[in-house]
């Protein structure tokens, strides 16, 4: 039981009867002990800690680790953006990840809420229903890379899961080195680019782990310039004129209607990668999250650059615009 719903109920049994308290507590706790029993366990037959992970990097890397969270932020959002792993189909709707629903929280009997630094300003109320932790990537000093490694490390840790956390590092390694080899060491530089609009995208470079991936597959990235904190540059559609040789990276989802009219833009047209068919395309992959979305671009991107011309063209849902987190 949640520390509200505790304090709820010690308000309640304080305003009746004593006996009458006495028959109602012990329901409760025969119905709560029921509900404990139906906790999930992992293959050891150990009960797998209550999570509800704000996040979607954290909800991601808690499947990863066999954790899944009971709750998770716009879950339909997850699907679209993050894509893998899959969500269990009992993990709860949170509705917005910056206003979640906090009277569904406190019906869950969590054992734990994660977050980032983003979603601080909820800290002190998620903390009145149950522990919070708070594990960031971006908002502490390092490569992107180190950070994704020690935060899956701290996450892992604040389920009883660090072992897990070790094999999860050691296959994402392991899949990145594999797809490499499938590669032509010749392959130009990607540019690895996420549509906002018809006229700009996001383009992905320095501190993303979306570069981080490029390097450890062996490749380079063509977009050298200078990013924001979250690995990526705002620019328009012109600003990528400048930049050959390249293979361009179209990372979906696509918002509706920005297709349509790129055919009919003389700017995109012009572009030397677009001019050259050195266009690939892929389905989306959080860029902020963990270990999973490094593994997802690596495959995908490894597919894209295959002699496959089904996977050259596979796109991404059209989908709303990105969100930042």
């Amino acid at each position: 039981m949640s520390r509200r719903g505790r304090r709820a109920l010690v308000g309640v049994l304080a305003g009746i009867p004593q006996r009458a308290a006495a028959v109602l507590l012990t329901a409760i706790l025969c119905v709560t002990g029921s509900a404990l029993h139906a906790q999930a366990h992992d293959t050891s037959g150990a009960r797998l800690p209550r999570v509800a992970a704000i996040d979607w990097g954290q909800a991601q890397t808690l499947t990863a680790l066999g954790v899944p969270p009971v709750a998770a932020g716009q879950t339909e959002g997850y699907n679209i953006w993050v894509g893998a792993p899959k969500l269990d189909a009992a993990t709860r709707d949170l509705g917005l990840r910056a206003q979640p629903n906090m009277e569904l929280l406190s019906q869950l009997d969590l054992d734990l809420i994660t977050i980032t630094s983003m979603y601080a300003s909820s800290e002190s109320r998620l903390a009145e229903i149950a522990p919070v932790k708070s594990i960031d990537i971006y908002q502490r000093s390092g490569d992107v890379w180190s950070n994704t490694l020690a935060a899956t490390r701290e996450l892992a840790q604040a389920v009883g899961r660090s072992a897990a956390a070790e094999r999860l590092i050691d296959d994402t390694e392991g899949q990145i080195a594999q797809f490499a080899e499938r590669i032509d060491r010749d392959t130009p530089p990607l540019l690895v680019v996420q549509f906002m609009d018809a006229r700009h995208v996001r383009v992905y470079g320095e501190r993303s782990l979306i570069d981080a991936t490029i390097q450890r597959m062996g490749l380079s990235n063509a977009w050298q310039d200078s990013t924001l904190m979250w690995g990526f540059a705002l620019v328009p559609i012109q600003r990528l004129a400048t930049i050959d040789p390249a293979v361009m990276v179209v990372m979906g989802p696509i918002p509706a209607g920005v297709e349509a009219r790129l055919a009919d833009s003389v700017i995109w047209q012009r572009l030397p990668a677009v001019r050259q068919g050195a266009v690939v395309h892929i389905p989306g992959v959080w860029s902020y999250g963990g270990l999973p979305s490094a593994t997802r671009f690596a495959r995908l991107i490894t597919n894209a650059l295959s002699d496959d011309g089904a996977a050259r063209s596979e796109r991404g849902a059209v989908g709303p615009a990105a969100p930042v987190s």
